[in-house]
């Protein structure tokens, strides 16, 4: 008798978790033809999608019907270049001082949790202290809500370059960091900081070919990495499956950068024509950041909040990286869809839609930017960037059509990350 009703209980428990989630939808995003198609109903069950089907289709007794017949629909958005540990602030570079790893932790869930909300379900994290690497893993345990994240841990740089942890500091503070701590002086050194990255739990690799904005350093454009030492990270990187980017203003350190191997350019601000046709040749991506140039820009006129070597950097180079992007995208460049937040705010990623279209992209190429080709890159493909059986429901709504209104992007009124709903 017992064991009879152990088999029933056990029947009931299979019967219950076998829900099926209707989602009726007024309108979907084909990111794949790039058609919005009329009234379809994704089934989910678990966390893929089970079916598209035509019409709004109701299930079974026991299934869930969540009604976005008024919404636009589309597969959750990936953003290739976040920096989730921090955002801008007046005290960004007086906190390297104060906080604590800890701190870094919890403020970086606010950050994640925020991305999620709008809309953007996988990130690519470029660069921070190694609490990316922590945060991932909490957010694929189901510790912490946020996006799917592949991270670089710690950028790779060189020494006083951009993205050397002890720019600005006092003499007795700067030490000699090397490629543990991400600062490389040669083929050799490049090779082990790839190889640390990667003992350190690392996605993918990232390297600053040229100097940057936000950096506490005079130049924010020239090369500092040498061609030999670009090969050596590519190479290495391959071996190891690793996806590389590389943070570029200046032209000649892009340059480098394209015929070293790097597949992405991060920024790309000053890029020359003859550079444009290079990636073209060698089928290398530009991630344009234009929210990271506006935000930078608008910064530096507001006093004291950046110091004045950066302010002067912000000035100079933000304003031009929309108008490069629409060179480049003329051009034929590909391009991928990314925003660095965190020097823009985090949340605010859908804006770069509207950035990338006011250059002359057209709204669904955008779409396509952030997710069908973003999901390539990552090597997920057949998992991530479509509304189609057998890929993880991301799946993401949107008040209106967005090729009609595309500011609407920039408001997710519904998130789905894994079948799991987190925004409604």
């Amino acid at each position: 008798m017992k064991k009879t009703l152990f088999i029933i209980s056990l029947f009931s428990l299979t019967f219950i978790s076998a829900q099926d989630l209707y989602l009726q939808c007024g309108s979907i995003v084909d990111t794949d033809t790039g058609k919005i198609l009329k009234e379809k109903t994704i089934v989910v069950s678990g966390n893929k999608i089970k079916s598209v089907q035509n019409g709004f289709v109701n299930g079974s007794g026991s299934d869930k019907i969540i009604d976005l017949k008024s919404k636009t629909v589309l597969p959750g958005f990936i953003d290739m270049h976040v920096h989730i540990e921090g955002e801008s602030s007046p005290t960004r570079y007086l906190d390297r001082f104060t906080k604590n790893p800890a701190d870094i932790a919890f403020q970086s869930t606010v950050y994640a949790e925020r991305t999620l909300l709008a809309g953007f379900t996988t990130v690519r994290d470029l660069g921070g202290s190694g609490v990316n690497i922590a945060l991932r893993n909490a957010i694929n345990k189901g510790v912490v809500k946020g996006p799917r994240i592949f991270t670089a841990g710690k950028t790779i740089a060189s020494t006083g370059g951009h993205g050397d942890p002890t720019n600005g500091m006092r003499e007795d503070l700067k030490g000699n960091p090397g490629p543990k701590e991400g600062v490389v002086n040669s083929p050799e050194d490049a090779k082990k900081a790839v190889r640390q990255r990667y003992k350190d739990g690392s996605d993918c690799i990232k390297i600053t070919a040229t100097g940057g904005v936000m950096s506490v350093a005079k130049n924010g454009q020239n090369p500092q990495f040498t061609i030999e030492e670009i090969k050596a990270i590519t190479a290495t990187a391959k071996d190891y499956g690793f996806l590389t980017a590389a943070h570029a203003h200046g032209d000649e350190g892009m340059r480098r950068a394209v015929l070293g191997g790097i597949k992405t350019i991060e920024h790309g601000t000053l890029m020359s024509e003859e550079t444009m046709d290079l990636m073209v040749k060698h089928n290398t991506f530009l991630v344009p950041t234009i929210s990271a140039g506006k935000a930078a820009a608008k910064m530096a006129d507001i006093p004291g909040f950046l110091p004045p070597v950066v302010a002067k950097k912000a000035r100079e180079i933000g304003p031009v990286s929309q108008i490069t992007f629409g060179k480049a995208y003329k051009k034929g460049v590909s391009i991928a869809f990314g925003t660095d937040a965190g020097v823009s705010r985090h949340g605010d990623n859908g804006k770069e839609f509207g950035f990338m279209h006011e250059a002359g992209m057209p709204i669904m190429e955008t779409i396509q930017a952030a997710t069908t080709t973003n999901a390539k890159l990552l090597g997920m493909e057949n998992e991530l960037g479509q509304l189609k059986a057998g890929f993880l429901a991301d799946i993401v709504a949107v008040d209106e059509d967005p090729t009609k209104n595309v500011s609407t992007m920039e408001n997710a009124v519904f998130v789905m990350k894994e079948g799991v709903v987190y925004k409604k």
